[in-house]
């Protein structure tokens, strides 16, 4: 029996790989190298057979270990040193990584700090806060500033805190991303991916006149990004071309979480002062504070059309000119198409005439493909909209192949070869540069028809 297990013994050895084994008679440290090896150990232990495996946590660490462990861009620059230093570093560096470790790491390569970052240009500046073009240090890569004021009786403003926390756990291909947050006493910046532009400044480069599958291909985007947030019972509330940033490759993205929710319950009571007016659903032009994912999906309807028809489709200057076109467009509700409308008090208030419902058709022709789909964003009753993840299934995006629905929630729809934009007929030079991302549009008897159909269109936005 004695000369079996040793056989066994003998033979389990032979199975390990000789790079991983130590021989026995050698002394041993406690962190299973030999002294031999190490040339520190003062510990020694004798291995019990004789046989151990190396024990590898002191490998090098590399730069993929340390963008891993700190979620950092690829392209970040390193400070000389760092790496060395961290191999010294104590807990060992395949441990769990504590929140104030994490915060001094990335502290110590340069993030949270204003000197990593470079200001170019102004972008824009609203009520509480400056944007400017920037440029990382860190990674030589443009960047938007989001420069907000902090006012030392108030603080923070709300909407900046709102923005802060919620973006910092959505991560996904087509929201826009937060790299980094400084904080002074005199400001908080954030600083985001730089995108090239939004989409009204898009539309405006193309005259307005866009081709139908780029339209198809914004529309898209903008659904997967807030399928992803709805999904995560997140709602933007501010949904308008502004709002979506859009850079040379054609990737859209959502930003401007300022006026987000997270909501716990799909009837949760929020403010009702939210969403541009030319996207805000009646419901909440009417004062309702409840709502769920379905004020979003208005403003989906909204920017669709838009896109397609080359102009807003309810440009309202005040809240009753707002539910004013909405009515006239989509007839005035009743209790059949909206129960409860005749219960409302500021509905009774306006006193508005008996509008019957005009074809979406008759006001914008290319809109004929999907206005069947999109049509179901602009019901009166919230619950009956539809929801973001059942429009991507439509078959208008068919031609955009089957893969586009099982990409990774962070890829893009671009890294697919099926899927590039193609040239705007209203293009013009301040827009993309022509280049091997764009696709030939059509021939000129469709650029003839697309301008005659956009001709139509102004002419029935002069008769309203």
């Amino acid at each position: 029996r004695l000369m079996n297990n040793v056989i066994k013994q003998s033979i389990s050895i032979k199975m390990y790989s000789y790079r991983d084994i130590v021989h026995e008679n050698l002394k041993m440290g406690s962190d299973g190298e030999s002294d031999q090896a190490s040339g520190t150990s003062s510990d020694e232990v004798q291995s019990p057979t004789g046989v151990c495996l190396r024990n590898r946590v002191h490998r090098r660490i590399s730069m993929e270990d340390l963008n891993k462990r700190l979620s950092l861009p690829a392209d970040i620059r390193i400070p000389d040193g760092y790496l060395e230093k961290l191999q010294l570093s104590s807990p060992p560096f395949d441990q769990p990584l504590s929140r104030r470790s994490r915060r001094a790491s990335l502290s110590e390569i340069g993030f949270g700090k204003l000197e990593s970052y470079i200001k170019l240009d102004k972008l824009g500046e609203g009520t509480y806060a400056t944007v400017f073009k920037g440029r990382s240090k860190l990674t030589d890569n443009l960047v938007a500033l989001k420069e907000i004021r902090l006012e030392h009786e108030e603080g923070a403003p709300c909407t900046a805190i709102r923005e802060v926390s919620l973006l910092k756990d959505l991560k996904h291909a087509n929201i826009v991303t937060l790299h980094d947050i400084v904080h002074t006493d005199k400001s908080l910046t954030l600083v985001f991916e730089y995108l090239d532009k939004d989409l009204k400044q898009y539309m405006d480069d193309c005259g307005n006149i866009m081709s139908m599958h780029n339209v198809k291909v914004f529309l898209f985007q903008i659904l997967r990004g807030l399928s992803y947030c709805h999904k995560r019972k997140v709602l933007h509330r501010d949904l308008k071309p502004q709002n979506l940033l859009i850079n040379e490759r054609g990737e859209l993205k959502l930003a401007d979480f300022g006026l987000a929710r997270a909501k716990s319950v799909p009837t949760k009571t929020y403010s009702n002062e939210v969403v541009t007016l030319w996207y805000r659903p009646p419901d909440v032009l009417l004062g309702s504070s409840e709502y769920s994912t379905q004020i979003d999906m208005w403003g989906v309807g909204c920017i669709f059309y838009e896109m397609a028809a080359g102009r807003p489709l309810f440009p309202g200057s005040t809240v009753e000119d707002e539910l004013h076109l909405i009515f006239r467009l989509l007839g005035t509700p009743t209790e059949e198409n909206w129960p409860g409308i005749s219960s409302i008090e500021e509905f009774k208030s306006y006193n508005f005439p008996k509008y019957k419902p005009q074809p979406l058709i008759n006001h914008a022709p290319r809109y004929c493909s999907v206005c069947l789909c999109y049509s179901v964003s602009l019901c009166y009753e919230s619950k009956k909209r539809v929801s973001a993840d059942e429009a991507m299934k439509h078959s208008h995006f068919r031609q955009l192949g089957m893969r586009v629905h099982t990409l990774p929630e962070s890829v893009s729809i671009f890294t697919l070869k099926e899927v590039q934009l193609q040239r705007d007929p209203g293009y013009r030079n301040s827009s993309y540069p022509e280049s091997g991302r764009w696709r030939t549009y059509a021939d000129a008897s469709t650029l003839h028809l697309v301008r005659s159909n956009f001709l139509i269109i102004r002419q029935s936005s002069g008769n309203m």
